[in-house]
């Protein structure tokens, strides 16, 4: 099985809403787009380099990148369905550990927080990297439903 722990992931130009679910899960999944990059050379590179399973939805890249994963599907629970049936773990961890929006690391945060975060958030973490903040309300239990549904 493929964890998040042993998986670095490296997702194409097509797969942003899947690599914001896969942080979710604990995944370092690393966006195409978040680093400016396009070109299918510069991507095969970046996943050799970095040692990333490139995620992808162009059969001609999956085809020049070894051990890429190529998603057939274009709707992301769909894509979900795909990874879960090649073995990947899909579930939330008993706490955030990567940002959605920049795959930064997540760190339990402290003081006051900003007005956008509920006052019955129990437990709030931040983003190193971007300062994003982050609680289990709604959006992580209804991730959490649809991950079950897999």
């Amino acid at each position: 099985m493929a964890g998040p722990e042993d998986t670095p992931l490296l997702l194409d130009v097509m797969l942003g809403k899947l690599a914001r679910l896969l942080r979710m899960c604990g995944y370092d999944a690393a966006y195409a787009l978040d680093r400016g990059v396009e070109d299918d050379d510069r991507l095969r590179e970046i996943a050799a380099r970095e040692d990333r399973t490139l995620l992808t939805r162009d059969e001609e890249l999956a085809r020049r990148a070894p051990d890429s994963v190529l998603l057939r599907t274009r709707h992301v629970d769909d894509q979900l369905t795909e990874l879960d049936e090649r073995g990947f773990t899909l579930a939330l961890p008993d706490e955030p550990v990567r940002c959605a929006t920049c795959n930064g690391r997540l760190e339990e945060a402290s003081g006051p927080h900003p007005e956008h975060v509920p006052d019955d958030a129990e437990r709030v973490w931040r983003c190193v990297d971007c300062g994003q903040r982050y609680w289990k309300g709604s959006h992580w239990d209804d991730v959490a439903t649809r991950l079950a549904g897999l």
